[in-house]
């Protein structure tokens, strides 16, 4: 028996089926679409809202702005951003809460800390330094920081160009205010540097399996950038000292009075 085809007919129907389907699915999506809106719009007046009446916890409160912060974050606002687009920096994060203002002030004395240091650590420093030098040069009297509110006015100050970046270091973060280009190498090896403040060539060989050239150009970068120091006296071989992270551990161990004697 010969196999009957399928008829012009059945095509059309088919085809208008599909087309039905199609618009059906596209009304749908329209739909669900207008809705996340709509509540999109209800978080925002809520957060607005909210903002208004805890204006001055999240203003004087590290701990309560950055629970805010993140609250934000969860809806897709950002302050800072908002904050940027608006006309003459006018926006409603702006008048009502000063967030801009707040992080733009602390990331021009984030600026003028590592400058102040940098003859010092070479353009690195511990996110733990920095946030104890930033609070005394901001006075008793000041409104309160957290170093949460440290990294995101460095983020902003990305603006600038190459030279400020957050670099993870094994529980914490290393501050660069350098426009030194620095890969994934440097890294690795700043952070094998943290628990001593120092590292040498074999230690890298035996804990990352490089081979001797390719930790040496590594460690001739920092020292030529500034960011390390050298070590030729050292018993066995020469050692590379991280003064970011030699800074952090020394102070660890002598008491104020000796660190002012011992640091220029």
């Amino acid at each position: 028996m010969h196999r009957r085809g399928v008829g012009a007919g059945a095509i059309a129907k088919r085809k208008l089926a599909e087309a039905k389907y199609k618009e059906r699915g596209t009304v749908l999506a329209e739909d669900q679409l207008a809705q996340m809106s709509k509540q999109l719009d209800m978080f925002k007046t809520n957060l607005e809202e909210f903002a208004s009446k805890h204006k001055q916890e999240i203003r004087k409160n590290p701990e309560f702005r950055v629970q805010f912060q993140d609250m934000c974050a969860t809806i897709g606002v950002d302050p800072l951003a908002c904050e940027e687009q608006a006309p003459a920096g006018k926006g409603f994060w702006s008048e009502m809460l000063g967030v801009g203002d707040f992080y733009y002030e602390l990331g021009v004395q984030i600026i003028e800390v590592c400058l102040a240091l940098k003859h010092r650590n070479g353009g690195l420093i511990t996110l733990e330094e920095l946030h104890q030098q930033v609070l005394k040069g901001r006075g008793k009297f000041a409104q309160d920081v957290s170093q949460d509110d440290l990294l995101r006015a460095i983020k902003k100050l990305k603006v600038l160009g190459n030279g400020f970046g957050i670099i993870p270091v094994g529980g914490t973060y290393l501050i660069q205010s350098v426009p030194a280009e620095l890969n994934m190498d440097h890294t690795v090896v700043l952070q094998l540097a943290e628990k001593k403040g120092y590292v040498t060539v074999s230690e890298i060989r035996s804990s990352l399996k490089w081979e001797t050239e390719r930790a040496k150009q590594v460690l001739e970068h920092l020292l030529k950038e500034g960011m390390a120091w050298l070590d030729t006296q050292a018993a066995g071989e020469p050692q590379y000292w991280l003064p970011a992270l030699f800074t952090e551990l020394y102070a660890q161990e002598i008491t104020p009075e000796e660190a002012k004697e011992a640091i220029p």
